[in-house]
């Protein structure tokens, strides 16, 4: 039975998870709609400037502590290591830092070097998480990637030697022209690295970019059965090489399953600094100043930066505990449920759960504690999902 790694909070006070959004990048990918840009120097420069003063004005140290960091993009590696640690030196005077939190760096192979990589680990970045998608140049010229396979080879070296024991690396299928013989060669090329974590998620056309607005591209598209059985492909590839599959689209070796993304799905609220970034705190989503300028000019009163708030209610917070905990493999936990809202999974879900139960796409673990998705479950669980809007 697979083990999931907690979090490790050591006090009172409540977890809490960070994400810091960089939103440049080299050039964008074409399938890419992701809050992110070309920039230069100063532009990084001046964007640095105002993430940190929003970072100081907002201190959260007696209440919270923080589990994981996320550093994601764009591509963050393309601000210098020195950037990089100013950064992490405000969130530790703002923020109360758990000793073992987990901080998470993206990185794009075609944006680092060994020096970039030792300075990284001298921020106490100690996760990175590489963007290959493909080990095949091809299917990464079709991407629109800026990097190739030997350049992402070089980038796990580097991580190597800079320290870090925890990579994860990025991977898509269902990409136009891709066959399942050469999604099964990615997944294996991959698997004999031996990175941590592999994150291996279907191509989506995104309205508004290159990709969404391309016939050409739309019909070189695998077909959902090939998309399927690229599905079932990755499960299996990976099951061979020592990965137990956590949630949907994501697969670690024994206790190295990513925190930061656990805790989302287990509702461990957050907050998002940067261009755009959103948060979830106190009962309350909300997102950032989404235009550059703007961002970088405002007074840095929070609630003057701040757009999108969203109060949720009861309903929706039992929605979100439904849709996030059943994408973990382990399920969600009946008595979390009646902890937080005060009544039996069964009494709002009885008719739902049974009906999944019969169809054998939900079941309940041995000791009749946790509520998951079969494996059929997971293959359709958009669809299972529906049933849990109340």
């Amino acid at each position: 039975m697979m083990t999931v790694r907690m979090l490790t909070v050591r006090n009172t006070k409540t977890p809490l998870e960070l994400y810091v959004h960089i939103p440049f990048c080299i050039r964008k990918c074409q399938y890419c709609d992701f809050l992110s840009g070309p920039s230069d120097q100063r532009t990084r420069d001046n964007y640095v400037d105002a993430l940190c003063r929003e970072i100081r004005s907002i201190s959260q140290k007696e209440s919270y502590e923080v589990v994981s960091v996320f550093i994601g993009g764009g591509t963050p590696s393309v601000l210098s290591g020195e950037q990089l640690c100013r950064i992490m030196d405000e969130i530790r005077q703002a923020f109360a830092l758990s000793e073992d939190a987990e901080i998470t760096m993206e990185a794009n192979p075609g944006t680092v070097s060994r020096e970039q990589m030792k300075l990284f680990r001298k921020a106490s970045i100690n996760r990175i998480s590489l963007g290959l998608q493909s080990t095949v140049q091809q299917e990464l010229d079709m991407l629109g990637r800026i990097h190739t396979y030997e350049e992402f080879l070089q980038s796990c070296q580097w991580a190597r030697e800079a320290g870090f024991d925890n990579i994860n690396v990025d991977l898509m299928f269902a990409i136009p022209g891709q066959t399942c013989e050469s999604w099964k060669h990615n997944l294996e090329t991959v698997a004999e690295l031996l990175p941590e974590h592999i994150s291996a998620y279907s191509l989506i056309l995104e309205e508004g970019t290159p990709f969404g607005e391309s016939e050409e591209i739309q019909k070189k598209i695998p077909d959902e059965e090939t998309d399927r059985e690229m599905y079932q492909l990755t499960k299996e590839v990976l099951a061979e090489n020592g990965y137990e599959r956590y949630e949907i689209s994501n697969y670690a070796r024994k206790g190295k399953e990513c925190i930061h993304n656990l805790g989302y799905w287990s509702g461990i609220p957050y907050l998002g600094f940067g261009l755009g970034a959103s948060s979830y705190f106190e009962g309350t989503r909300f997102s950032n100043e989404k235009n550059l300028e703007k961002y970088q000019k405002k007074p840095y009163v929070p609630f003057m930066m701040r757009e999108d708030y969203t109060v949720l209610s009861e309903k929706d917070e039992i929605e979100e505990f439904m849709f996030l905990g059943l994408r973990k493999r382990a399920g969600i936990s009946e008595r979390e449920f009646k902890e937080r809202f005060r009544v039996g999974l069964k009494d709002i879900y009885g008719k739902v759960i049974a009906k999944y139960e019969e169809m054998d796409l939900l079941e309940w673990t041995a000791d009749g504690k946790m509520l998951r998705l079969t494996d059929a479950g997971i293959d359709v669980s958009d669809y299972i999902f529906c049933d849990f809007m109340l």
